[in-house]
């Protein structure tokens, strides 16, 4: 089984508009609104694609159950309650733009941060693969990530994680290492403080600062230029074909969900690679965030070339 990992999940909802006007009503005619966060884009793509998966994370309040009630029909639900209100992230979209109000979510106390700690500890029991993606709730140690790692190592399930700045940073730099990363050029170049490019000569550099030792896999998103990976000492390029964007937001998230699918049915490196970048390519065709049509599954799939360099 996948468990995947939000900690600071929202009820995502989206209000287009024609035109937006500050300072004055803007009525919406049509209002979308959907259980978020990174993770739980994982959760619906791998629910999607048929594997076994169970959600976890905080939730609470009113907010908290209609997360649970929008969840895919498929998805074991592990979530452990808080006394704070989930939080809900709004994005406006309006003359091809998009503007978007973030809630913080609630402050989580530490009873909160201890009590699921172990029931984490709980879950690994019956998982195989953890993947923990998006940013940590204001209250929780910049560390904490590093905290379910161990955990999780303690039990030989592999670890997804997917974040960025302070709280990836602390977990490169700890002894706890997870089994997959999936930065993109803007966050290797926060990581390391100088500006990445997308030269293969130099990304081959970077993946092998001391700052990425004893990460087994590390995959680079470079758009439509496809992706760079390491696998411990072996690197890859992947080269993927030209489609239709309709939505890019959640493309991430969907090749994360491939990530964690590969690991979890043990494939092979080129297979691996394939499937996290045909995935996170069907999420970008879809208007839908944290969608896959798998209709369109084969058909890509054929067409990505994964090389040796």
């Amino acid at each position: 089984m996948i468990l995947t990992v939000t900690m600071n999940p929202s009820i995502d909802i989206s209000y287009p508009l024609e035109e937006f006007k500050l300072d004055t009503v803007n009525r919406v005619a049509e209002v979308s609104k959907t259980a978020g966060g990174k993770g739980l884009n994982v959760t619906r793509v791998l629910a999607e694609i048929g594997d076994h998966v169970a959600a976890t994370g905080l939730i609470g309040g009113t907010n908290g159950k209609f997360l649970l009630q929008n969840l895919h029909q498929n998805v074991q639900q592990s979530f452990y309650e808080i006394s704070g209100d989930t939080r809900n992230c709004i994005a406006i979209l309006h003359e091809g733009k998009q503007t978007e109000i973030l809630e913080a979510g609630p402050r989580i106390s530490a009873s909160e941060a201890n009590g699921f700690l172990h029931h984490f500890k709980h879950l690994m029991e019956s998982a195989d693969v953890v993947s923990i993606s998006g940013s940590l709730p204001a209250g929780l140690p910049v560390e904490y990530y590093i905290q379910l790692i161990e955990i999780a190592n303690q039990f030989d399930n592999k670890v997804v994680l997917d974040c960025s700045g302070a709280a990836l940073e602390a977990v490169l730099k700890s002894n706890v290492k997870p089994t997959a990363i999936k930065p993109n050029n803007e966050e290797l170049s926060q990581l390391l403080g100088r500006e990445v490019s997308k030269d293969i000569g130099e990304l081959k550099s970077v993946l092998s600062d001391p700052l990425f030792e004893g990460v087994e896999w590390i995959i680079v998103s470079l758009g439509a230029d496809g992706a760079f990976a390491k696998h411990w000492d072996t690197f890859y390029k992947v080269d993927i074909p030209k489609i239709e964007v309709v939505n890019p937001v959640g493309s991430g998230d969907s090749t994360v969900a491939g990530i964690s699918s590969a690991l979890s049915h043990h494939v092979d490196d080129v297979s691996l690679l394939k499937k996290a970048n045909v995935l996170g390519m069907l999420n970008a065709q879809e208007k839908m965030t944290g969608h896959v049509n798998v209709y369109h599954y084969d058909g890509l799939y054929e067409q990505i070339n994964v090389k040796e360099v």
